[in-house]
């Protein structure tokens, strides 16, 4: 029997849904992740020159979350030592923009 393709596709997904679900998983925080490019070059062209705003902190930290849940489902251990640093440097701009705007509202 051909299936074609998305038949093909079909009967994978039915055999193995946990599967799909994983690889839904990985590509949410891809697409997440790769979002801040958008945001970045999109702001950038607003103001007129290269500026990184606070959603591209946000959209590397979620899709990085995202993306290290599946490596870690994966046990890719190369992925996980790649991702987890990142995280560590995204929540601490994060922090950082926050600690500014509070110490600028105070002054």
């Amino acid at each position: 029997m051909t299936f074609g393709f998305l038949g093909h596709w079909y009967a994978m997904a039915m055999a193995q849904p946990y599967d799909l679900l994983w690889n839904g998983i990985g590509f949410l925080g891809q697409a997440v992740f790769g979002v801040r490019f958008l945001i970045q070059w999109l702001k950038s062209e607003q103001e007129g020159h290269s500026v990184i705003p606070i959603a591209f902190w946000y959209c590397s930290l979620v899709g990085g979350m995202i993306s290290f849940i599946y490596v870690v489902h994966l046990g890719s251990w190369p992925l996980m030592m790649g991702q987890a640093p990142a995280l560590a440097i995204y929540s601490r701009n994060l922090w950082m923009i926050h600690r500014d705007r509070a110490r600028a509202a105070a002054a």
